[in-house]
């Protein structure tokens, strides 16, 4: 079974609900939970705020914190995942920002460089990767499957 599938059949079996808050993959991860039938008995949302002003308006991001941290920073990650838990009302939620490339990138964050929020209830994680740059889409790609294997290590 696919891991997409697996958390689908997992978030169902517990009885929440989830919602998702993406940045640099552009909606990958919602895709990738919608292209699961039966989906919709879990998927509460899934918001692409690509920019600091989708942030700041959407997800309720204090502009101070992004600007004194940035967009690709813990602070915002976690203030993500967080207020999305509360705009959603989901058990389950899931934050990603960084910085897929091929621009954009800096010494002190590089391409490559992103955080996945996830919330489980009370519980929050925000983990830090450093994905190779090996180009935009494999960036994405990784931080998909990264996403689903930190989640589902916590659901279980």
């Amino acid at each position: 079974m696919s891991l997409n599938k697996k958390i689908i059949s997992l978030i169902k079996r517990k009885k929440m609900k989830l919602a998702i808050a993406e940045s640099c993959t552009g909606g990958m991860l919602s895709s990738a939970i919608t292209s699961v039938s039966g989906s919709s008995k879990v998927f509460s949302m899934g918001l692409v705020t690509y920019s600091n002003q989708a942030k700041i308006g959407i997800l309720k991001i204090p502009q101070k914190l992004i600007k004194k941290y940035g967009a690709v920073s813990v602070q915002c990650c976690m203030a993500m995942v967080n207020n999305l838990s509360k705009i959603s009302k989901s058990k389950v939620c899931i934050s990603i920002t960084g910085i897929a490339g091929p621009n954009g990138g800096s010494k002190q964050k590089p391409v490559g460089l992103v955080y996945i929020g996830i919330r489980v209830g009370k519980k929050v994680i925000v983990n830090k990767c450093n994905f190779m740059n090996k180009g935009r889409a494999y960036i994405q790609k990784q931080t998909v499957k990264k996403s689903f294997n930190l989640l589902l290590r916590l659901i279980k």
